[in-house]
C-alpha cells in the first residue's frame, strides 16, 4: 500500500514496518527505529507502492506525535500526488512522563491513515511555512527601514509620507542587483 524512507537515515520501509491499529490506521513507534533521538529525524518521504491507488476523494495522511502530546498533521499523498517529502516539526513533549501498561515510557510515533481528502488541511504545509517565513522577513525589513526614519511626537511614531515608496524602490533595486538577496528571505 505505502512505503516510507527517512532521507539519509533508512532504506525504503513498507507498511509491514508499521503496526496496524485499525483498518485504515498505522503507527510507527520511533523508539524501535531511533530510540529517544526521534527529533533528529526531520523529514520523511512517503509514497504509494506498486500500482496501489487511493480513491480520488481519499488521501494517505501523515501525523507525528511526541511523547505526551497530541498528533500533529504533516501532510499527505493522494492519487494525483503519489509521493511527498514531508517535514517533521516535532512538537515539544507534553505533560508528565506517561507509561504504558507494561511500565515502558510512551514514545514518539508517526501515524498514517486513510482519510477524506476534503477534511484535511492544505497538503503543502512546508510551502505554507516558507511563505509565512518570507512574509515575516519582508515585514521585518520594512519595519527596520521605517525605524531609521521615525520621529516621535508624544506617544506616536511619525514617518515621512513617502517611506513605503522609498523602501519598495530600494527593495526592488537591491533584488535586481543581487539575485541572492531574495533567496536570503526564503530561508
Amino acid at each position: 500500500m505505502f512505503g516510507v524512507v527517512f532521507p539519509n537515515r533508512s532504506f525504503p520501509m513498507d507498511i509491514s514496518t508499521f503496526a496496524q491499529i485499525g483498518t485504515t490506521h498505522w503507527v510507527l513507534d520511533m523508539n524501535t527505529f531511533v530510540g529517544e533521538a526521534y527529533d533528529s529525524i526531520r523529514e520523511v518521504c512517503i509514497f504509494l507502492i506498486n500500482n496501489f491507488t487511493l480513491p480520488p476523494d481519499k488521501a494517505l495522511a501523515v501525523y507525528i506525535q511526541s511523547p505526551g502530546s497530541p498528533f500533529l498533521f504533516c501532510g499527505a499523498v493522494t492519487l494525483t500526488r503519489p509521493s511527498a517529502v514531508l517535514s517533521l516539526p516535532w512538537p515539544e513533549p507534553g505533560g508528565q512522563l506517561q507509561l504504558t501498561a507494561d511500565a515502558t515510557p510512551v514514545s514518539a510515533k508517526i501515524g498514517v491513515s486513510v482519510e477524506d481528502l476534503a477534511a484535511l488541511p492544505s497538503l503543502d504545509v512546508t510551502a505554507e511555512k516558507k511563505i509565512e517565513r518570507l512574509a515575516l522577513k519582508v515585514g521585518e525589513n520594512l519595519f527596520n527601514f521605517m525605524q531609521s526614519f521615525c520621529g516621535v511626537d508624544g506617544s506616536k511614531l511619525v514617518v515621512p509620507m513617502d517611506i513605503l515608496d522609498r523602501w519598495f524602490k530600494k527593495f526592488q533595486e537591491r533584488a535586481k542587483r543581487d539575485p541572492e538577496y531574495l533567496k536570503g528571505f526564503a530561508l
